[in-house]
C-alpha cells in the first residue's frame, strides 16, 4: 500500500489507511457488504449513515475487533486483519467509543496515563518496587500527559474524580487517553453523541487542532450533519451495509442517493 492519491484540491497525499472490498457477516445479517475506503495522510474523513447502516462495524473491522469474512485492511502498508487489537493500536491506529470508557473512580490524570501503557518499558512490578528507571519513565510519561491536558485545556480537572465531571468532560478524557497513546491515525465514533451545543462546539474544535497539530488523519463517525459538513474533507456515507456515497461535503450534499438515504432532502 505504498502509494498516493490526489485529495479533494489536487493535492497529492499517502494512503495511511486501506479498506478493500470488506464483507462482514453475522450469522444471516450482513453488516458490510463489499465496503471499500481509502484514508489519506493529514485528513478529516467522516463516515456517516443511519443507524444499522455499519458504521460502528466498520471501525471495528479497521482496530480488529471484528474480523471481516472478505476484503483487506491495510494500515501503513502492514496488513491487520489477523492481528489483535492491542497490536493494531501499538502500531498507533487509535479509537474511540461511542461511550466514554473510563475508569470512574481514578482521577483525570491517572485516567489518562492509563493510555501510555503501550509506550512504557517498566513492568507492573517494577513500578510497585519503584526502581530508579522506572520512577524516571513514569515522569517522562507524566510529562507528556501533561502536555496533553494543557492541549485539551482540561487543568483545572486534572485531579478530578472522572466519575464526578458532567458528561462533555469525560468526552474530552477519553480523546486525552486516546492522544497519550500518540496516534498515527485517530479514529472516533460517535464523539459528540450526548453533548451539547456549545460542548459540541469545543470538542469540533479540538478535533480540528489535533489534526492541525499532529498532521494525522481523523476518521470520526457523527450524526450531527452540521458539524460533519463543516469540519470534513470528505464524507463516505453508508446504508444498509454499503457504501453509497463519497465525496466532499459539498458533492455529498447534492448526491441524490444519499440524500434518498439520509439527508431526507436536506
Amino acid at each position: 500500500m505504498d502509494h498516493a492519491i490526489g485529495d479533494s484540491l489536487g493535492t497529492v497525499k499517502p494512503v495511511v489507511l486501506e479498506a478493500d472490498n470488506l464483507t462482514l457477516r453475522f450469522g444471516g445479517v450482513t453488516a458490510l457488504n463489499g465496503v471499500s475506503l481509502t484514508i489519506l495522510d493529514d485528513e478529516l474523513l467522516a463516515v456517516i449513515g443511519p443507524n444499522g447502516a455499519g458504521k460502528t462495524s466498520l471501525l471495528n473491522s479497521l482496530c480488529g475487533f471484528y474480523k471481516p469474512q472478505e476484503g483487506r485492511i491495510q494500515f501503513q502498508g502492514k496488513e491487520v486483519i489477523g492481528q489483535a487489537p492491542h497490536q493494531i493500536a501499538g502500531d498507533g491506529l487509535i479509537r474511540t467509543f461511542q461511550g466514554t470508557h473510563l475508569f470512574s473512580g481514578m482521577t483525570v490524570l491517572d485516567n489518562i496515563m492509563v493510555g501510555r501503557h503501550v509506550h512504557m518499558k517498566t513492568g507492573l512490578l517494577k513500578s510497585f518496587c519503584y526502581y530508579p528507571w522506572a520512577h524516571k519513565e513514569e515522569l517522562e510519561h507524566r510529562e507528556f500527559v501533561e502536555e496533553i491536558i494543557d492541549f485539551l485545556e482540561i487543568e483545572a480537572i486534572r485531579h478530578s474524580i472522572v466519575g464526578s465531571l458532567g458528561y462533555g468532560l469525560r468526552k474530552r478524557v477519553d480523546l486525552a487517553r486516546a492522544l497519550a497513546m500518540e496516534p498515527k491515525a485517530l479514529l472516533m465514533d460517535e464523539p459528540m453523541a450526548g453533548m451539547n451545543t456549545e460542548e459540541k462546539e469545543d470538542l469540533a474544535r479540538f478535533i480540528l487542532d489535533i489534526r492541525e497539530a499532529q498532521k494525522i488523519p481523523v476518521v470520526i463517525v457523527e450524526h450531527d450533519m452540521g458539524v460533519i459538513m463543516d469540519i470534513a474533507d470528505r464524507i463516505a456515507v453508508l446504508d444498509f451495509g454499503s457504501k453509497i456515497g463519497e465525496g466532499t461535503p459539498e458533492e455529498i450534499q447534492k448526491n441524490e442517493a444519499v440524500i434518498n438515504a439520509y439527508l431526507g432532502g436536506h
